[in-house]
C-alpha cells in the first residue's frame, strides 16, 4: 500500500501492449510526416533519386523509430537512474573524439563507429539536460534558488562546452550552453543571475572576439554584410536568399527549384535544406513545416505541465527547448538572421546524428507522457 501512495496509480506495472495502446501516436505520425519531408527533399535533392541520400536517410529513420518506442516504453525512473551515465557516456566520447575523431568541415567532431558516423557532441545534449533534471529533481524549490545549489550545474555544462569548442564547434557549443541555462532557469534559479550573466556576456564580447578563429570572425563579418564578398564568404548566404525569394508564396513545384538544381546553394542536402524546400513550396511550404514543429514543441510543454514528478517536468521542457533552438536557428541562419553555424534541421537535413539526437529526445518526452502520473518522491541529487 505504500509503494502505492508513494508512485500514485500503479501505472509503471502496465503490460507493453497497454503502453503501447497509450502511446499518442498522433506525435509519431507528426514526427514520420516531417521525416518524410525531409526524404523527399533529399530526394529532390539527389535529381530525382533515391541513391544516395533518401534511401539513406529513410532507413536511418526506419531503425531510429523503433529506437524511439523502446525508449517510450521505459519506466521514467529508469532514465532517472542513467540521468548520469548517460552524462558521463557522453564526455568519455567527446574525448574520445580528442584522440581518434576525424575531421571534415573544418574541425574534428565525429566518431567512425563503422556502421555510421557519430558527432557525441549532439548526444551531449540530451546528456546535460538528462544530468540536470536529475540534480534538480533532489532539491527543494528553496535550494535550487541558492547560488551554492549552481556551482555543480555550471560544471556540467562547462566540461562538455569546452570539449566541444576545442573541436571546434562553436554553434553546438552554444547550443549546448543554452539548453543547459534553460533547464536551470525553469528549475527556479533567481533571474537576476541569468541578467547579471547577460550583460557581463555583452561586456566580454571584446575579448571573445579576440578568441575567435579567423574563419569564425569570417562567418561574423559576413552575417553583418553578406555583400562585402559576394562570391566567397558571403556566396552562401546570398545564394540562400535568392532561393528563398525565388520560391514566393507557392513555390516553383517539386524539383522544380532553379537555384539548388543549379547547385548554386552550398551545403543543400543538410544546413541548407529549408532553402531547398522554401523555393520548391513558397512561403506556404515554409508554414506548413514550421507548424509541424510548433505541434511537436506544444506537446512537449503540455506534457511537461501535467507531469508530477520534477525530473519528467524538466526533462521534457528542457528537451523542447533544444528543439527550438534547432528548428530557430536552423531557419533563422538561412534567411540571414544570425552568422551560418552549420545547425542542422531536425529530421529533414541530411545526418545520423541530429537524427538519432531527436529521436532519443523525443522518445523520452513520450515516456515522461506515459509516467506523467507517477509522483517521484524527491531525494539526494546523488542518491
Amino acid at each position: 500500500m505504500g509503494s502505492r501512495l508513494m508512485f500514485g496509480p500503479r501505472k509503471a506495472d502496465r503490460s507493453v501492449l497497454q503502453k503501447l495502446s497509450e502511446l499518442n501516436w498522433a506525435m509519431v505520425l507528426t514526427l514520420s510526416v516531417i521525416a518524410g519531408i525531409g526524404i523527399a527533399m533529399q530526394y529532390s535533392v539527389a535529381f530525382g533519386s533515391f541513391d544516395p541520400f533518401a534511401l539513406r536517410q529513410l532507413i536511418r529513420f526506419t531503425a531510429m523509430l523503433l529506437l524511439l518506442l523502446v525508449i517510450a516504453l521505459v519506466d521514467i525512473r529508469i532514465w532517472m537512474t542513467l540521468a548520469y551515465p548517460a552524462y558521463l557516456a557522453g564526455l568519455v566520447l567527446l574525448v574520445a573524439v580528442e584522440f581518434f575523431g576525424f575531421s571534415g568541415k573544418g574541425g574534428q567532431r565525429w566518431l567512425d563507429l563503422g556502421v555510421m558516423t557519430l558527432q557525441p557532441s549532439e548526444l551531449m545534449k540530451i546528456g546535460v539536460i538528462m544530468a540536470l533534471a536529475r540534480y534538480f529533481h533532489g532539491l527543494t524549490a528553496h535550494q535550487a534558488r541558492q547560488l551554492k545549489s549552481l556551482v555543480l550545474p555550471a560544471l556540467i555544462l562547462a566540461i562538455p562546452a569546452i570539449l566541444v569548442i576545442r573541436q571546434p564547434d562553436l554553434g553546438t557549443a552554444m547550443m549546448l550552453l543554452l539548453g543547459g541555462i534553460a533547464v536551470i532557469f525553469l528549475a527556479g534559479a533567481r533571474p537576476w543571475l541569468f541578467v547579471t550573466g547577460a550583460i557581463a556576456g555583452i561586456a566580454a564580447i571584446p575579448v571573445i572576439w579576440n578568441l575567435l578563429r579567423p574563419y569564425q570572425k569570417e562567418r561574423v563579418l559576413t552575417f553583418l554584410n553578406p555583400e562585402r564578398d559576394p562570391l566567397g564568404a558571403g556566396y552562401q548566404i546570398l545564394q540562400s536568399k535568392i532561393a528563398l525569394g525565388s520560391g514566393g508564396l507557392f513555390g516553383k513545384g517539386f524539383m522544380e527549384g532553379t537555384q539548388s538544381h543549379l547547385n548554386f546553394v552550398p551545403e543543400m542536402k543538410t544546413d541548407f535544406i529549408f532553402t531547398v524546400l522554401a523555393e520548391e513550396f513558397g512561403v506556404v511550404g515554409g508554414v506548413g513545416l514550421l507548424c509541424l514543429y510548433l505541434v511537436l514543441l506544444g506537446y512537449a510543454a503540455l506534457i511537461a505541465v501535467s507531469s508530477r514528478n520534477q525530473f519528467g517536468r524538466l526533462l521534457a521542457l528542457g528537451l523542447a527547448f533544444a528543439l527550438f533552438l534547432y528548428v530557430f536557428i536552423n531557419m533563422a541562419m538561412v534567411m540571414g538572421l544570425v552568422p551560418v553555424v552549420g545547425v542542422p534541421l531536425p529530421l529533414v537535413s541530411y545526418g545520423g546524428s541530429a537524427m538519432l539526437t531527436m529521436m532519443i529526445a523525443y522518445g523520452l518526452i513520450l515516456s515522461v507522457a506515459l509516467n506523467r502520473r507517477l509522483s517521484i518522491p524527491r531525494k539526494h541529487p546523488f542518491g
